[in-house]
This record gives structure tokens, C-alpha cells and sequence, in this order.
């Protein structure tokens, strides 16, 4: 019987363990930031232990990081988490991408563009979105503290080796309709829990047509279907997309290796899903998990729960409303899941001539420094900055609130991020997640419009 994509990339990476039983993997790659890995190098401290391969660790700074006067960290805590990575990273010989540095930003968005991300990698980090790297034909996914510290001092792992689930997507994205549509479709029809004990390989017809970029978005939100690892198979635009960064300098060695990463044609998935996107509509959340979400055009469900009565009391919507119903006061673009340059592209040309709407607060924050720099080259800041958006540093920003950018108590925001829980912006924030085009289009029109309309 054939493989799948995934049984040959951890197959690969056992060291011992019988399947079904826990497993000891190998790690090739492990992206550390300021939040989860302080107590990790101090249990290394405590037990007198070195960090088993520097050279196979990467740091960033992200979570915490402000976005305006980068290098006046006023909360304490931040600033002690922030200067602890710095310590621990020239104590323990761990490259860091730096406050400021051209490479610094949102872990996931770092280790994609400087090549560090490559097919066939065994890819962990303290970070529940670390399932981004599965773009790329990598077996990647967020760990725990110990865990953290485990890999820290063996480079490896135990995991239980989950069962396959395929979502087979097919059919041409209308305009105006985008990858993030498709993974909040797919949640919103099949729950937050769908996953859970999956893994998800992405395939068919549109996966396939998708840039890189779009690819990292629905994989970054798999976690947000239950699932630990979101995955697609590594073809030409991945190959080309790799091409020539910094540390991909095994690339010429690599790529006959990683064209044999595909799922077998008689490989038996557990589980299989279909999606034809050809009728998809542009997807907003109304509620306070991303399953709670609707078509643009389709009315807000009916309660069905004491969930669902506690999601609308705290949203302060009511069954039967519209996404153009609700009163908007703020606009995020950014955040791992949609803050890469053709996310900045494709909300500039819905901005480009228009002014942000009185009633709205809207900041744009590339994550990371390479993509503010290629953005400022092809002059989106001006775009943005004329439209009356604040143009950021890189940062997390106000995906999650440990920064200063959050959004008022009481007050809705259109988001590009990943998830809308209570407080998730900040105390009392109300979040609608939304792909890039429709977030623009909210930052002029002061509240949500049919975005297909406005994309010509």
C-alpha cells in the first residue's frame, strides 16, 4: 500500500518507538521567540545541560515587540522576556534575528523567507500556528514549554503519530474570494475540532494553483480546525519559491530529494473532505471562535447553544444580522496569518485613491522587516499612509494583545489574524476575521461590503 505525503516525511524522522506507540522523532529545525522558551533555557541551566545543536536553532523577537518606537519596551514584563531571549541566544550560541535586524519578525514569517523552511523538515516551535511550515512539505507543528526544553537538550521528541485526514479543494476562486476564505469556509462548515487527531494534507486543483504565500495562510489555520499539522505537497512554485534564499545553500542537493514528496496514488487517507470554491463567497466571523462564521451574504445562525448565547452577548449581535450590520471601529492587517506582501498588495489596491472612513482606527503591520522593506519599496507605506492607515514595524502586534497594540473594550475589529476569542485583541475586543481585501474594503466603507464588488 503507498504512502501518504505525511507517513513519508515522519517515517523518516523515527529514531524508535513502534507505530501506534509513541515515537521519538528527530528534529531538523527548531524556531524559538521571547515567550515560550525563557523557562526552557533555564531548565537547561538547572540540570547543568548544554543545547544539544545551536546550529538547528533560530531566534526571533515577535509577541511582544511594539510596532511604533521599537526600542522603548515600556511594559516590564515584555522587556524582560525580550532582553532574556537576547541573553539566553549569545549564552547558548543561538542565532538571533534581532530588534530591528533586516530578518526580525513573526517566527513563521522568518523562517519561510530566509530559506530556513524547506520540504521534508521536521519543523517545531512554542507556537500553536508552527503548522504555517507545512506549506512547504514539512512535518511542523507548536510545542509546550517542556517540550521546548526537551528538544533543547536531545533534538528530538516523542509524538504519537496521527491519522490522515485529505481535503481535496477544487474548482476556480471567484474574484475577490481568497485562501482565507477557504480555510474560515471549511471551519465554519466542519467545527473547530474537525482535525483533532489529523493530519490535514491539502490537496487538489486549487492548492495547487495557489501562490506560496496563500498556501502558508490555510496551513497556519489548521490549528484552528483541531488539527496539530496542516500540510500540502512541495511542487515548482514551492521549489522556486526557496530558491536562492539565504539558507537554503543545500538547495541544488535537495530538490530531486524533495520532488519524491507527494502522496502516493493508492494511499488510504482515515478521512477525506471536499471543497469545490467555485460558488465560495468572501467568509466573516461573527462569534467567538473561528467555527462561528458565515458567506457574507448569509444571515448570523440562530442560537443553538449556551455557546452560541454567550458568544452574541459578548459580540453584542443578535441571530439574523449581517456581517454589513455590524459597527466596525477598528481594521488589522497583519499577523501570521495574512501580513506577507501579497497580503499588502492585495489590500493596497482596494486602498489605493480612497481615505480610511471617519469611524475607523486602521494600522497595517508587515511582519516582518523584509517584507516592510519590499513593501516600502513598491511604495504601499505611501499607499497606506495617504489612505490614513498607520504603517507599522514588525510585529505580532494586534493579533493577540502582549503589546501595546490592542483594540478598545466594546469595540469590533476586522482582522487578518487567526483568531477571534474573547480578549484575544485585547480586554472586551470584538474580532472578526476576514481576509485582507475585505479588510480594506471595511477600513473605507466604515463597515463590511461585499468585497467582490469592489475587486475589479
Amino acid at each position: 500500500m503507498g504512502k501518504t505525503l505525511f507517513d513519508k516525511v515522519w517515517n523518516k524522522h523515527v529514531l524508535t518507538g513502534k507505530e501506534g506507540d509513541p515515537q521519538l522523532l528527530y528534529i531538523d529545525l527548531h524556531l524559538i521567540h521571547e515567550v515560550t522558551s525563557p523557562q526552557a533555557f533555564e531548565g537547561l541551566r538547572l540540570q547543568n545541560r548544554k543545547l544539544r545543536r545551536p546550529d538547528l536553532t533560530y531566534a526571533t523577537l515577535d509577541h511582544n515587540v511594539p510596532t511604533i518606537d521599537i526600542f522603548n519596551i515600556k511594559d516590564e514584563i515584555a522587556n524582560k522576556q525580550i532582553t532574556t531571549l537576547q541573553k539566553n541566544a549569545k549564552e547558548f550560541g543561538v542565532h538571533i534575528f534581532d530588534m530591528g535586524s533586516d530578518e526580525q519578525g513573526i517566527v513563521h514569517m522568518v523562517g519561510p523567507e530566509t530559506g530556513l523552511t524547506q520540504p521534508g523538515k521536521t519543523i517545531v516551535c512554542g507556537d500553536s500556528h508552527t503548522a504555517t511550515h507545512g506549506a512547504f512539505g514539512a512535518i511542523a507543528f507548536g510545542i509546550g514549554t517542556s517540550e521546548v526544553e526537551h528538544v533543547f537538550a536531545t533534538q528530538t521528541l516523542w509524538q504519537t503519530k496521527p491519522k490522515n485526514l485529505k481535503i481535496d479543494v477544487t474548482g476556480k476562486l471567484p474574484t475577490g474570494v481568497y485562501a482565507k476564505d477557504i480555510i474560515l469556509y471549511l471551519i465554519s462548515q466542519y467545527g473547530v475540532d474537525f482535525g483533532t487527531g489529523y493530519a490535514l494534507e491539502f490537496t487538489g486543483e486549487t492548492i495547487r494553483s495557489l501562490s506560496m504565500e496563500a498556501r502558508m495562510t490555510i496551513c497556519n489555520m489548521a490549528i484552528e480546525a483541531g488539527a496539530k499539522y496542516g500540510m500540502m505537497q512541495p511542487d515548482d512554485i514551492t521549489f522556486e519559491y526557496v530558491k536562492g534564499r539565504p539558507y537554503a545553500t543545500n538547495y541544488e542537493y535537495s530538490i530531486d530529494e524533495w520532488k519524491e514528496l507527494y502522496t502516493d496514488d493508492d494511499a488510504q487517507f482515515d478521512k477525506v473532505i471536499t471543497l469545490d470554491v467555485t460558488n465560495l463567497e468572501p467568509q466573516v466571523t461573527w462569534g467567538t471562535n473561528p467555527e462561528m462564521g458565515v458567506s457574507f451574504n448569509e444571515p448570523f445562525p440562530e442560537i443553538q447553544n449556551v455557546n452560541d448565547e454567550r458568544a452574541y452577548n459578548y459580540m453584542d449581535l443578535k441571530p439574523g444580522q449581517k456581517a454589513e450590520d455590524i459597527e466596525l471601529g477598528y481594521v488589522f492587517l497583519g499577523s501570521c496569518t495574512n501580513a506577507r506582501l501579497s497580503d499588502l498588495v492585495e489590500a493596497s489596491e482596494i486602498v489605493k485613491g480612497n481615505k480610511v472612513h471617519p469611524n475607523i482606527t486602521a494600522i497595517v503591520v508587515p511582519g516582518s522587516r523584509t517584507v516592510k522593506i519590499e513593501a516600502e519599496k513598491l511604495g504601499l507605506d505611501k499607499v497606506f499612509k495617504d489612505a490614513g492607515f498607520d504603517w507599522r514595524e514588525p510585529g505580532c502586534s494586534m493579533c493577540l494583545g502582549m503589546n501595546p497594540d490592542q483594540v478598545p473594550t466594546g469595540v469590533h475589529c476586522a482582522s487578518t489574524s487567526n483568531r477571534n476569542f474573547e480578549g484575544r485583541q485585547g480586554k472586551g475586543a470584538r474580532t472578526h476575521l476576514v481576509s485582507p481585501a475585505m479588510a480594506a474594503a471595511a477600513a473605507i466603507n466604515g463597515k463590511f461590503v461585499d468585497v467582490r464588488k469592489v475587486v475589479v
